[in-house]
């Protein structure tokens, strides 16, 4: 398969469903370009252990799945925006507290962008990476939690950062 060539489901070793798919309400803003859905349409794949996702599209629909345990976690479906580019129109979460915990929709807003942003896009994302550790301190109650840590687990190091 060449570079370029979009991941399918086909690319990955083994990927299960959501189980208990939850739609989410809160929803990010931002609007994609042409050529940045162009880049989500070709996926990720994570390269080492410390990666933590593997990301797909099928139709308009961006699938994210953890890559160790293959589970799908989010199912995001993108629509154009007139002579703008593409922006999320719906998506759901994994709802079952045995594979996810559930964080709220602000967190999952979050993971969903900066997956897609950090991740599948290469971008640095302070903003977003800044609300993760916030979020995450908050739900924790600890204001101390190392960013690097809270990072890490939720996204995993990307190689060559």
């Amino acid at each position: 398969m060449s570079a370029d060539a979009p991941l399918t489901r086909e690319s990955f070793r083994r990927l299960h469903p959501i189980s208990t798919p939850r739609p989410v309400v809160q929803l990010p803003d931002r609007v994609w370009s042409d050529e940045e859905w162009d880049r989500i349409r070709r996926g990720y794949r994570a390269r080492g252990m410390d990666e933590k996702w593997n990301v797909f599209v099928e139709g308009d629909v961006l699938l994210m799945h953890r890559s160790w345990t293959g589970r799908g976690i989010y199912e995001v479906s993108f629509v154009p925006v007139a002579g703008r580019g593409w922006r999320i129109a719906s998506a759901v979460v994994e709802a079952d507290g045995k594979r996810l915990r559930n964080m709220g929709d602000a967190y999952h807003c979050l993971m969903m962008e900066l997956v897609i942003s950090a991740i599948v896009l290469g971008e640095p994302a302070a903003e977003l990476r800044a609300g993760l550790v916030e979020l995450t301190a908050g739900a924790s109650g600890k204001s101390d939690l190392p960013e690097g840590v809270v990072e890490h687990s939720a996204l995993g190091l990307r190689s060559g950062s």
